[in-house]
């Protein structure tokens, strides 16, 4: 089971998510045979960390809770809140195999959270569960869904694009009662 892990920084929590670099390292390192997609999330200004993103593949939604909240960041109180979804891997690919590479362009991840939950098999509805078309700038997509993949609940991307806006045209704004879009970078160690 495929699972979008956000942990969003607190402010002014900078300092101790330095200090704890290496023990959240330590601990993803752990998961890296499980870890899909991962990396830091940054302000407008493009150097603020603002919170860290991370794509596993789980036995059940008790070990992506495991995941969410023994990590040592959220253990010490970096972060203020944690957005943990079922998610499905449509590009059957981990961030390592994106053809762009680790660094080239702009990269963002996108959160659209749907108006309405409804059926993750509504697709004619307004559950939004399809690749869009050029997915060349594609890193990760999928559908963020209930515990159980029954309900869509939103979409979460990572994708290189020039700029924020196109990043957010990857998802069709009247499917969304909100669209996010974070500055994003692979994570992991170099």
């Amino acid at each position: 089971m495929e699972f979008l892990c956000y942990h969003r920084d607190r402010p002014g929590s900078l300092p101790l998510r330095h200090e704890l670099l290496e023990q959240h390292w330590s601990y993803m390192d752990a998961y890296a045979k499980e870890m899909i997609a991962r990396g830091p999330t940054f302000a407008d200004d493009g150097e603020t960390l603002t919170g860290s993103v991370h794509i596993v593949d789980l036995p059940d939604p008790a070990a992506a809770r495991s995941f969410a909240f023994d990590e040592p960041n959220y253990q010490a109180g970096v972060y203020r809140d944690v957005l943990l979804r079922r998610w499905h891997n449509t590009l059957g690919r981990t961030m390592g195999d994106f053809p762009g590479g680790p660094t080239e362009g702009n990269r963002y991840l996108v959160l659209g959270f749907g108006a309405e939950p409804c059926r993750s098999t509504d697709t004619a509805g307004t559950a939004d569960t399809a690749v869009p078309a050029g997915q060349d700038e594609l890193i990760a997509y999928g559908p963020l869904l209930s515990d159980d993949a029954a309900t869509w609940v939103g979409t979460a991307a990572l994708v290189r694009a020039p700029d924020r806006a196109t990043a957010r045209a990857v998802l069709a704004p009247d499917r969304y009662a909100d669209i996010e879009v974070h500055d994003w970078e692979f994570g992991g160690r170099r």
